[in-house]
């Protein structure tokens, strides 16, 4: 074997091409099955490798940012984390910025890949490790401060295409590719939206046939029309109350589901348990939507979901208390 046939250059082409599972344990007594694909073993442990090594990509393609140039992103950890990687293989000083209220792991990585980590108060009435829309608007109003005072690249997973294009160039085709063509469905938490928007447009042009699903936070599950009931939800990463999502096709949208915390909390304490896949609060949620399709109305079929994050990154929260 030549040094060429399995090399990488950097950490960056290892990110994507994860593996593909078969959840047989946590479906056993049920007609059916779920695959779920395994983002957690990307460089950052999470999905949002993708969408950090497109978005930045493409800027690099369109000359839309310069070499050398400050890249700054609000997180709840994840997108962060793969910017991190990506900016700093590549040269570009990094700025995260996210609330306090996720988990303090999050932070401490970023730091450790080279980041500059900006934390902001939550509001007064929030409970600690439970980031609300409200919340967010803050991270919000404090990069946008940043961008200018630095001169920096908003690297925005909220209204840059490189979120869509990272799932619908490469997320979408590995599961058509890995599944053999024979998924029915997938569900997925949506966050800034590129994941579910990304893979249902690629699943959907591949088959029409395929369902696909919003996974949502009870009592936060504003994309179906509901009211917020409650805004303090565990599942960090989304569920922030945002309808405007730039990435979402509401005709690539068959129907929501929502997904309590204690749900999402249990199921994934199921997948470390049963399945020895150790990942966060939000896998929880779509491997236990999953569940509610495969009892429900895709009984007998083939769902696809993502695993989205490690469970390394929760280790300071009750998900593993």
């Amino acid at each position: 074997m030549s040094r060429e046939e399995f090399l990488l250059p950097s950490a960056i082409e290892a990110i994507g091409s994860t593996p593909l599972v078969e959840l047989s344990r946590i479906t056993k007594g049920l007609e059916g099955s779920i695959v779920a694909k395994l983002d957690y073993l990307n460089p950052g442990f999470s999905k949002k490798d993708r969408i950090a090594r497109q978005i930045i990509e493409d800027a690099e393609a369109e000359g839309t940012i310069k070499p050398g140039q400050t890249v700054i992103e609000l997180t709840s950890g994840n997108t962060g984390t793969g910017l991190a990687i990506v900016c700093g293989v590549k040269g570009y000083p990094f700025v995260a910025v996210m609330s306090k209220g996720n988990s303090i792991e999050r932070a401490r990585m970023m730091s450790a890949l080279g980041a500059e980590v900006v934390l902001v108060d939550q509001l007064p009435d929030s409970v600690p490790g439970q980031v609300s829309g409200g919340d967010l608007e803050k991270v919000e109003i404090k990069t946008k401060e940043l961008v200018k005072e630095r001169n920096a690249f908003r690297a925005d997973q909220f209204l840059l295409q490189g979120n869509f294009r990272a799932h619908y160039l490469h997320t979408g085709p590995e599961f058509i590719k890995q599944s053999k063509n024979r998924i029915d469905g997938f569900c997925d938490f949506v966050g800034s939206g590129g994941t579910f928007a990304g893979c249902a447009a690629a699943l959907k042009e591949n088959d029409s046939s395929i369902k696909c699903f919003v996974v949502e936070p009870k009592g936060s599950a504003v994309l179906s029309g509901k009211e917020v009931s409650d805004p303090n939800h565990r599942i960090q990463g989304g569920g922030y109350s945002k309808t405007d999502l730039v990435c979402l096709n509401l005709e690539h949208i068959d129907g929501y589901l929502e997904i309590s915390d204690e749900e999402a909390k249990i199921t994934a304490r199921l997948l470390a348990q049963q399945e020895g896949i150790f990942a966060g609060f939000s896998s929880g949620a779509n491997v236990a939507a999953a569940l509610q399709l495969l009892k429900g109305p895709l009984k007998g079929k083939i769902i696809a979901t993502m695993i989205n994050d490690s469970g390394l990154k929760y280790l300071s929260t009750e998900l593993w208390n």
